[in-house]
Protein backbone atom coordinates (compact mmCIF):
# COMPACT_ATOMS: atom_id res chain seq x y z
CA UNK A 1 0.00 0.00 0.00
CA UNK A 2 0.93 3.55 -1.12
CA UNK A 3 -0.90 4.69 2.11
CA UNK A 4 -4.37 6.97 1.72
CA UNK A 5 -2.93 10.49 2.19
CA UNK A 6 -0.38 9.58 -0.53
CA UNK A 7 -3.08 7.41 -2.88
CA UNK A 8 -5.29 10.74 -2.55
CA UNK A 9 -2.69 13.54 -3.51
CA UNK A 10 -1.84 11.50 -6.32
CA UNK A 11 -5.31 11.38 -7.63
CA UNK A 12 -6.11 14.92 -7.16
CA UNK A 13 -4.06 15.72 -9.70
CA UNK A 14 -6.47 14.64 -12.86
CA UNK A 15 -9.00 11.96 -13.78
CA UNK A 16 -7.76 8.27 -12.70
CA UNK A 17 -9.52 4.60 -13.41
CA UNK A 18 -9.32 1.55 -10.33
CA UNK A 19 -8.43 -1.71 -11.48
CA UNK A 20 -8.98 -4.14 -9.28
CA UNK A 21 -7.66 -7.76 -10.19
CA UNK A 22 -8.44 -10.86 -8.03
CA UNK A 23 -6.85 -14.60 -8.42
CA UNK A 24 -8.71 -17.52 -6.53
CA UNK A 25 -7.47 -20.59 -5.35
CA UNK A 26 -7.97 -22.30 -7.94
CA UNK A 27 -6.21 -20.19 -10.48
CA UNK A 28 -8.93 -18.53 -12.07
CA UNK A 29 -8.29 -14.23 -12.73
CA UNK A 30 -10.77 -12.14 -13.03
CA UNK A 31 -10.77 -7.85 -13.04
CA UNK A 32 -13.32 -5.04 -12.61
CA UNK A 33 -12.42 -0.90 -13.36
CA UNK A 34 -14.31 1.88 -12.39
CA UNK A 35 -14.08 5.73 -13.00
CA UNK A 36 -13.48 6.87 -9.40
CA UNK A 37 -12.82 9.86 -6.97
CA UNK A 38 -10.91 9.65 -3.57
CA UNK A 39 -12.29 12.45 -0.94
CA UNK A 40 -9.14 13.49 1.79
CA UNK A 41 -8.97 12.89 4.99
CA UNK A 42 -11.74 15.46 6.63
CA UNK A 43 -14.31 12.59 4.40
CA UNK A 44 -12.53 9.92 5.82
CA UNK A 45 -11.03 9.02 2.43
CA UNK A 46 -14.68 8.30 1.26
CA UNK A 47 -14.72 6.48 -2.01
CA UNK A 48 -17.14 6.88 -4.67
CA UNK A 49 -16.95 4.47 -7.86
CA UNK A 50 -18.92 3.61 -11.61
CA UNK A 51 -17.99 0.50 -12.89
CA UNK A 52 -16.89 0.31 -16.51
CA UNK A 53 -15.46 -2.68 -17.19
CA UNK A 54 -14.92 -5.94 -16.15
CA UNK A 55 -15.20 -9.86 -15.97
CA UNK A 56 -16.81 -10.11 -12.24
CA UNK A 57 -19.37 -9.22 -10.75
CA UNK A 58 -19.49 -5.98 -8.97
CA UNK A 59 -19.92 -6.56 -5.53
CA UNK A 60 -19.10 -2.53 -4.66
CA UNK A 61 -21.96 0.22 -4.27
CA UNK A 62 -21.79 2.91 -7.24
CA UNK A 63 -22.13 6.27 -6.56
CA UNK A 64 -22.66 5.81 -2.85
CA UNK A 65 -19.69 7.79 -0.74
CA UNK A 66 -17.55 4.46 1.33
CA UNK A 67 -16.09 5.88 4.24
CA UNK A 68 -12.85 4.10 4.93
CA UNK A 69 -12.71 2.43 7.86
CA UNK A 70 -10.41 0.48 10.72
CA UNK A 71 -10.97 -1.75 13.77
CA UNK A 72 -9.42 1.33 15.79
CA UNK A 73 -11.59 4.04 14.08
CA UNK A 74 -15.09 2.45 13.03
CA UNK A 75 -17.07 3.99 15.57
CA UNK A 76 -20.32 2.18 14.88
CA UNK A 77 -19.56 -0.11 12.77
CA UNK A 78 -17.99 -3.34 13.40
CA UNK A 79 -17.38 -4.54 9.96
CA UNK A 80 -13.53 -3.68 10.24
CA UNK A 81 -13.44 -5.43 13.49
CA UNK A 82 -14.86 -8.35 12.58
CA UNK A 83 -13.63 -8.92 9.19
CA UNK A 84 -9.85 -8.24 10.35
CA UNK A 85 -9.00 -5.12 7.99
CA UNK A 86 -9.78 -1.25 7.12
CA UNK A 87 -11.93 -1.17 4.02
CA UNK A 88 -14.21 0.90 2.44
CA UNK A 89 -17.36 -1.28 4.27
CA UNK A 90 -21.07 -0.28 3.19
CA UNK A 91 -21.87 -3.43 4.44
CA UNK A 92 -19.97 -6.38 6.03
CA UNK A 93 -20.48 -8.80 3.45
CA UNK A 94 -19.47 -7.35 -0.01
CA UNK A 95 -15.99 -7.75 0.02
CA UNK A 96 -12.57 -6.76 1.98
CA UNK A 97 -9.82 -7.36 0.01
CA UNK A 98 -7.43 -5.46 2.90
CA UNK A 99 -8.21 -8.66 5.45
CA UNK A 100 -5.78 -11.67 7.32
CA UNK A 101 -4.27 -13.71 3.95
CA UNK A 102 -6.62 -16.85 4.76
CA UNK A 103 -6.03 -20.52 2.63
CA UNK A 104 -9.51 -22.82 2.29
CA UNK A 105 -10.09 -25.17 4.68
CA UNK A 106 -9.93 -29.51 3.87
CA UNK A 107 -12.57 -29.61 0.64
CA UNK A 108 -12.30 -25.75 0.15
CA UNK A 109 -15.13 -24.64 3.02
CA UNK A 110 -14.10 -21.12 3.43
CA UNK A 111 -13.01 -19.23 6.84
CA UNK A 112 -16.34 -16.55 5.48
CA UNK A 113 -15.61 -12.77 7.15
CA UNK A 114 -11.88 -13.26 8.08
CA UNK A 115 -9.84 -13.21 4.36
CA UNK A 116 -9.54 -11.73 1.56
CA UNK A 117 -12.84 -12.10 0.01
CA UNK A 118 -15.33 -10.37 -2.92
CA UNK A 119 -19.15 -11.39 -2.79
CA UNK A 120 -21.40 -9.67 -5.58
CA UNK A 121 -24.86 -9.05 -4.36
CA UNK A 122 -26.53 -12.13 -5.46
CA UNK A 123 -23.36 -14.11 -5.86
CA UNK A 124 -21.02 -16.38 -3.86
CA UNK A 125 -18.06 -15.77 -2.28
CA UNK A 126 -14.79 -15.35 -4.42
CA UNK A 127 -11.74 -16.23 -1.42
CA UNK A 128 -9.27 -15.03 -2.40
CA UNK A 129 -5.47 -15.71 -3.38
CA UNK A 130 -4.35 -12.86 -4.47
CA UNK A 131 -5.39 -9.18 -5.46
CA UNK A 132 -3.79 -6.22 -7.08
CA UNK A 133 -5.27 -2.57 -6.27
CA UNK A 134 -3.39 -0.31 -9.31
CA UNK A 135 -4.98 3.25 -10.54
CA UNK A 136 -3.94 4.92 -13.80
CA UNK A 137 -4.89 8.33 -15.29
CA UNK A 138 -7.98 8.20 -18.16
CA UNK A 139 -5.86 9.89 -20.45
CA UNK A 140 -2.89 7.66 -20.99
CA UNK A 141 -1.13 10.03 -23.42
CA UNK A 142 -1.03 13.16 -20.77
CA UNK A 143 0.83 10.65 -18.31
Amino acid sequence: WLGLKKIYSITKQGSYLLRIELQDWRGNRRHIEYTFSLGGPSTNFSLQLARTAGSIPNALPERAPLRFSTGDTAGASSCPQRHLGGWWHSECEETNLNGKYVTPRSRGRLDRGKGLYWKPKKGRYYLLKSTKIMIHPTDLKSF
